[in-house]
């Protein structure tokens, strides 16, 4: 056992920040994987969004999927390179700390944090669309024909997952990932028979998405500013596969499982979100329908009405499943990136956020705290729900950005001739080689347009008035800004490793 431990300490990486092991190294090859792949959700993105994307540029908007991954894929490749050297808790913010300077890394990290935390409320939200399609019941509040019936129900099934969410991180990682392993695998196993019976139900051929079908006319850009926006419906399903590598403090062998849980997270939501998407469109009764491009119909809408039977139902429970484990990644993940900047004391209230509870071996604060804030944003949903739509994306954006800060110092490290370190050069670690400039390049392009993307002020995406048009702008720059208000005039001050979690022989972080 002692030889087991020394060896996992030894494959962390945490000797280059000075940390001492403090959570429990639980998780295996599947249970690193299933992290990823859970906060991707193939089965809440997915239907979640469809709507959207069809509903601005039709069948033709799924070319987003592909275009998303090539982006994602170069991102991903190089958060491999850097699990493999450092696999640890809050790894965005860690990384940016690392390759940049403590201001980059700091800001990262706020807009990751706040991110995930707006994140978790929106995931939760996704029951609505499908609980009260299972059983009228789960229609809690009100018939659905009041005016906020849908919004208010939608905040009762979603505080409710988040209790269930703060309490099972609560109890501990193993608990954790044992509820979000078996649930990625119905989630997998689902996914792949809606996509093999969707594909035997086929009703037309692949050349619906080779042609506009008149979406776009009217448009600004044309097709192009109408794929341009429903792109965004792709855009906001691919991301947070770096949940693997931030649990790298608590997995076995990190710096080899962390790197292969990230490339098989993208690619099997790849593989299996298009197959879902393709065989939707070619097996839908009626592309005209106007309820496809509508909120309440979407891909749901499309797969009741080509299952037969009781399978339309099945498959729903399957997406509450996944929308549940989603959740609880994303929540997971928004604590160990608080519990990774509070050990620096990178937030207030440092040593309370970092502690860990011995019996559970987890920080319980920030579960708790966590949860506390999502329930808050989400009861802005009720009377507001344009705010909510807005602040949910421009979550998406603040990832964007948080991951650009990743990318582009460590693009300048390659220019500096400063990366790939000697260990992974020397082939123990994943290392993308003579490659790894083009990737980053790529990588560094691609957040910087995606980003930009996301947040172009267009009515269609944010509404109006121009504060939420220009939400993104607006709103990024009071979450930025305050936060280093706090930074600038008292964190920096005192940012450093506390001392009940610092390594007895520390070695010295050169980002400080």
């Amino acid at each position: 056992m002692m030889k087991h431990k020394a060896a996992a300490s030894a494959d962390s990486g945490m000797e280059h920040f000075g940390y001492r092991e403090s959570l429990d190294r639980s998780i295996g090859a599947f249970g690193s994987f299933a992290a990823g792949v859970s906060y991707i959700s193939i089965l809440t993105g997915t239907f979640q969004l469809f709507y959207f994307g069809f509903g601005m540029a039709g069948p033709a908007y799924l070319w987003s999927w592909p275009l998303v991954l090539v982006g994602q894929l170069a991102v991903g490749l190089c958060f491999m390179e850097l699990a493999a050297k450092y696999p640890i808790a809050g790894s965005v913010y860690n990384w940016s700390k690392l390759l940049g300077s403590r201001v980059v890394g700091w800001s990262s990290g706020w807009l990751m944090l706040t991110a995930s935390t707006v994140t978790l409320s929106a995931v939760v939200l996704a029951l609505q669309l499908n609980l009260p399609r299972l059983w009228s019941g789960f229609q809690i509040w009100g018939d659905g024909n009041g005016t906020y019936d849908f919004a208010t129900n939608a905040v009762i099934l979603g505080t409710v997952l988040i209790i269930f969410t703060t309490v099972v991180n609560a109890l501990g990682v193993r608990l954790m990932a044992m509820i979000n392993s078996a649930g990625v695998f119905i989630e997998l196993i689902a996914a792949c028979l809606i996509a093999i019976i969707l594909a035997l139900n086929i009703k037309r051929g692949p050349e619906v998405f080779f042609s506009t079908n008149g979406y776009g006319a009217g448009h600004g850009g044309g097709f192009l500013g109408a794929f341009l926006v429903a792109s965004l419906a792709s855009g906001y399903v691919m991301y947070g596969f770096d949940t693997a590598s931030s649990l790298g403090e608590e997995t076995h062998e990190p710096r080899r499982t962390a790197p292969r849980a990230i490339l098989r997270a993208i690619l099997a939501s790849f593989v299996i979100g298009g197959a879902i998407l393709v065989f939707a469109v070619m097996s839908a009764p009626n592309l005209h329908d106007p309820k496809i491009g509508e909120s309440s119909g979407g891909l749901q809408y499309i797969v009741e009405q080509v299952m037969w039977g009781p399978l339309g139902k099945i498959f729903l429970v399957c997406i509450v499943v996944a929308v549940t484990v989603c959740s609880l990644a994303v929540h997971t993940a928004a604590i160990r990136l608080t519990f990774a900047m509070a050990r620096d004391n990178a937030l207030p209230f440092g040593e309370r956020l970092a502690r860990v509870n011995p019996a559970t071996q987890t920080p319980i604060v920030p579960a708790v705290l966590i949860g506390v804030i999502a329930e808050l944003i989400l009861v802005v949903n009720i009377g507001q729900p344009q705010i909510f739509t807005v602040l949910t994306s421009i979550a998406i954006i603040m990832i964007y950005l948080a991951y650009l800060m990743v990318t582009a110092p460590l693009l300048k490290k390659r220019l500096q001739g400063q990366w790939p370190p000697a260990d992974l050069q020397s082939g123990s670690y994943f290392c993308m080689g003579k490659w790894g400039m083009l990737v980053n390049i790529i990588a560094v392009v691609w957040g910087a347009g995606m980003a930009l993307n996301l947040a172009w002020p267009r009515v269609a995406v944010y509404g109006s008035p121009w504060y939420n048009t220009w939400g993104a702008f607006v709103y990024i720059g009071l979450i930025l800004g305050s936060g280093l208000a706090w930074y600038g005039l008292k964190g920096r001050h005192h940012i450093g490793t506390l001392a009940s979690h610092a390594a007895a022989e520390a070695t010295p972080d050169k980002s400080r």
